[in-house]
């Protein structure tokens, strides 16, 4: 039988991974604006692959390559919704949905989607190791 103890404690360690989960994603989020590659080597796991809304798929290197060449530009980012979701001590699936401008071939446009992310903790620190755009629907 769980003491009470060991419950709060239970809550508190799933607080503290959400906390760390959401800070992972903000930093995200300013990484991508800023074109940070350290920043986004740290967040994206080695292994991290991307599909796109049209099915195509992206490593992590490819999004990093796309920063720094200035074929893909995130010009501003807005979190419109995130729902974390810890399935175990060392995974988590994030659901959101962002509204963005970007620009990609000297054409400015702003983008809305929503995705799925598959987050692990390796070595005591999150990283998401996957990611599932799918274009927004008009409201």
């Amino acid at each position: 039988m769980e003491s009470g103890f060991g419950l709060r404690r239970a809550a508190d360690m799933q607080e503290s991974d959400s906390q760390q989960i959401l800070k992972l994603f903000e930093d995200g989020d300013r990484a991508l604006i800023a074109a940070d590659i350290a920043e986004l080597s740290r967040i994206f796991a080695d292994d991290y692959l991307q599909y796109d809304e049209s099915g195509e798929s992206h490593t992590r290197q490819d999004v990093i390559n796309n920063l720094k060449t200035g074929a893909l530009r995130y010009l501003s980012m807005t979190s419109t919704g995130r729902r974390i979701r810890l399935l175990s001590d060392d995974l988590a699936i994030v659901h959101g949905s962002e509204e963005d401008d970007v620009e990609r071939g000297g054409r400015r446009f702003p983008v809305s989607y929503v995705y799925m992310d598959v987050v692990v903790k390796r070595d005591g620190k999150w990283q998401i190791v996957a990611s599932q755009l799918a274009q927004a629907q008009s409201q």
